[in-house]
């Protein structure tokens, strides 16, 4: 099994920034796509960021120029760097990862949620 960690979260005022991380641990050959989603109180789940192995990025456009995704294959981790930070990314952040479990098998994979508060 695999398991995502995820940290860094918190409450900030608008304008400021947070880093969060997101590590995959357990048995398994390799991880491929990591991405980010959130979820805010009322709303649907939406995808944030995604990055392949090879690190190629799609945003959303809401956090385009903003934040920024980016991974350490070496520590099989994902980061989300956020800045210029408003009221409405206030929610709770999801770390998703596509993972090769074993040579013939691969499987999705969810963190636990980290929340991000952002105040005007």
């Amino acid at each position: 099994q695999v398991q995502l960690v995820e940290s860094g979260g918190g409450s900030v005022q608008a304008g400021g920034s947070l880093r969060l991380s997101c590590a995959a641990s357990g048995k398994f050959f390799s991880v491929d796509d990591m991405a980010w989603y959130r979820q805010a109180p009322g709303k649907q789940r939406e995808l944030v960021a995604i990055i392949t192995k090879n690190s190629l990025t799609t945003y959303a456009y809401s956090v385009k120029g903003r934040f920024t995704i980016s991974r350490d294959n070496a520590k099989n981790t994902v980061y989300l760097q956020m800045n210029s930070l408003k009221p409405e990314d206030t929610a709770v952040y999801y770390c998703n990862a596509e993972v090769l479990v074993t040579l013939l098998s691969r499987s999705t994979y969810w963190g636990q949620g980290t929340q991000v508060t952002v105040s005007s």
